[in-house]
């Protein structure tokens, strides 16, 4: 990104800041800012901004729709798990609806209520519908698929200067689609 800010031009001062990470295998909406209190802004205010993502899962959830919660915590080889203690883990909340079921799998749209490591794909995994291609947190049923099928969908934040409320949304992968075909 930094590359085509600078438009070829190595020695340009232009950069871009990053603002927030997704999982190496998450598709979706970044968010990078173009000067240092920009930043600063976005991040101080990221638990304030409404984050969507779909995915798509092994099986089919309990419930058409609802809210898992859940203290996280992570383990000595950076893998996350869900505890009920909360001395031992954060509080966790994901927010999910069915979009349609075919054959052995589903595709949800979640919002994420808290925003903590691994936190879609710990959930989703403990409700007994793991993420389509998850190797680490399937339970061995991501080892077919060619990608994680996590995307995030759509971002609603605030300017850094103007306040004003901006939506940025990435279409779902031609992935998703075929799978749910």
């Amino acid at each position: 990104v930094t590359n085509f800010v600078r438009k070829g031009v190595e020695k340009s001062s232009k950069r871009v800041f990053i603002v927030h990470r997704l999982d190496r295998e998450t598709s979706g909406v970044l968010v990078f800012a173009k000067h240092q209190e920009a930043k600063r802004f976005l991040q101080s205010t990221w638990l304030d901004f409404e984050k969507t993502y779909c995915a798509v899962v092994h099986g089919r959830m309990p419930k058409q729709h609802g809210r898992i919660e859940s203290y996280l915590s992570e383990s000595g080889v950076h893998k996350m798990y869900s505890t009920r203690d909360a001395t031992k883990g954060k509080l966790s909340k994901t927010q999910y609806r069915v979009l349609k079921e075919v054959g052995d799998f589903s595709l949800l749209e979640i919002k994420i209520l808290t925003g903590r490591k691994h936190q879609i794909r710990v959930h989703l995994a403990d409700a007994g519908c793991p993420v389509v291609g998850d190797r680490k947190y399937g339970e061995g049923k991501g080892r077919e698929a060619k990608r994680l099928a996590l995307h995030a969908q759509t971002l609603l934040i605030a300017h850094p200067h103007t306040k004003q409320e901006m939506s940025f949304t990435a279409e779902v992968p031609g992935y998703f689609k075929a799978l749910m075909a």
